[in-house]
């Protein structure tokens, strides 16, 4: 049996082939066979989950709360020093330097990433923005937001900072955040549905050992990672109790 693996569609494509090299190694680590599919869009990837096609995932934040609230994924593990941050930036040459000098009708670029959507939005209150009184022009891909700051065709990018972090030099260059969150607490985590629950001790267990074995740790380095580190249960909810915290 061929169990399916998506990663949210959030990540630097930069990252594809690490993640094909990985699914690979888990294959072996767990003597299963994985099929890695990666979706275009967030929305692509939430009809899959909704009609049961995932049965493992590396899954942002917000679709973390669904799966283990409403499908029943349990939690494996985490990268370590991979907390999920945003970043607010602009043109560089733009005349805006903090959230407090936006105002109404403000041009917003943005994924359909919804926690990234979410952190900086909270971010834009000292300035009195709401989706209400903004305007957003939604893209499939954070370097498409860096291409309408570029191009002015929108005032500010709303990105996650880790990929904010890996756009090239040249593109950063002409680019300015103006402010970033500083939460510490949200993640992605891996994920295993209830026909793969069986295997989750072993996968946990071959994934803490991986940056020890230098086939693991290549891997690690393709997928711009240092290490896994373990999630359970509790530590899951409380992300999870946090998001829904942010969100009201």
């Amino acid at each position: 049996m061929t169990h399916n693996f998506t990663v949210s569609p959030d990540f630097n494509p930069g990252h594809i082939s690490g993640w094909y090299i990985f699914n690979t190694w888990l294959q072996r680590a767990i003597n299963e066979e994985i099929h890695l599919e990666l979706y275009n869009s967030a929305k692509e990837q939430r009809k899959a989950i909704a009609d049961d096609q995932v049965e493992l995932i590396y899954a942002n934040p917000y679709d973390a709360t669904a799966l283990v609230r409403d499908k029943g994924f349990i939690p494996v593990a985490r990268a370590d020093n991979k907390a999920d941050e945003a970043i607010i930036a602009v043109n560089h040459e733009s005349p805006i330097l903090n959230v407090e000098q936006l105002t109404d009708g403000t041009r917003i670029s943005s994924t359909d990433d919804p926690d990234v959507r979410m952190m900086c939005m909270i971010m834009l209150e000292p300035a009195g923005l709401n989706k209400s009184n903004t305007i957003t022009i939604q893209r499939d891909a954070y370097i498409l937001i860096a291409k309408d700051l570029l191009k002015n065709d929108a005032d500010i990018g709303f990105f996650l900072e880790e990929t904010y972090n890996e756009l090239s030099d040249i593109t950063k260059k002409q680019l300015r955040p103006i402010v970033h969150s500083q939460i510490h607490v949200i993640h992605h985590l891996l994920l295993v549905g209830p026909k793969l629950a069986h295997k989750k001790n072993d996968m946990q267990s071959s994934l803490l050992s991986m940056a020890d074995d230098s086939k693991g740790a290549g891997v690690l380095k393709s997928l711009n990672f240092e290490r896994w580190v373990a999630v359970e249960q509790e530590e899951a909810e409380f992300m999870i109790d946090l998001m829904d915290t942010l969100a009201e």
